[in-house]
């Protein structure tokens, strides 16, 4: 195939707010406190099970520095990553449990988490895709070089710097990726 560059095709998923429900205080989003408290959003089943059909990785890419801060145990981090994978089509979970203090390169915005992933599986990022609900997760995707999708909560906090396209939620996106990956150039960075 001509202009074919190597590379799987994945795509990459904020946790909270984008595969299950986020708790938000004053215009702020917060990840549940409990495994009783996390649940997936209306559509996410549906919305991976049609990427994995389109040959996508799904990686869930995922800050979580309540850990290191103390106000989350990561016994509780773990077990509502393995209800994820009990109930999704998920092929890997990283985890930054930094806080911006740390001045890692994994937490995002910073691009760390998806340039590890694409190492390891062998991704062509181009060709990638992530999904998120704050300006943090696109700008993680696009310092990566993928196309990004923002699910725009109107959380009050900064919008992401474009570009992006905004979707009602997951299912929207999964969407919007199948009908781009059908196209002949694969959908890199165009949006409908």
């Amino acid at each position: 195939m001509v202009g074919h560059v190597p590379g799987k095709r994945a795509v990459f998923l904020d946790r909270d707010g984008v595969l299950n429900q986020a708790t938000v205080r004053e215009g702020k989003s917060y990840p549940p406190q409990c495994l009783s408290d996390f649940r997936l959003l209306p559509g996410v089943v549906e919305a991976c099970e049609l990427l994995k059909q389109q040959g996508f990785l799904l990686i869930v890419v995922t800050n979580q520095p309540d850990v290191t801060t103390g106000k989350q145990s990561l016994e509780v981090v773990e077990a509502m990553h393995a209800k994820l994978r009990s109930v999704l089509p998920i092929d890997e979970i990283r985890a930054c449990y930094h806080t911006d203090a740390d001045a890692c390169t994994c937490r995002k915005p910073a691009p760390g988490m998806l340039l590890a992933a694409a190492e390891l599986h062998d991704l062509n990022l181009s060709a990638s895709y992530m999904v998120g609900d704050r300006w943090r997760d696109v700008q993680a995707g696009q310092q990566a070089g993928c196309s990004c999708f923002f699910i725009d909560y109107g959380y009050r906090e900064p919008l992401p710097t474009s570009p992006y396209q905004t979707v009602p939620g997951l299912l929207d996106a999964a969407r919007c990726i199948h009908s781009l990956a059908a196209t002949p150039t694969g959908g890199t960075h165009d949006y409908p």
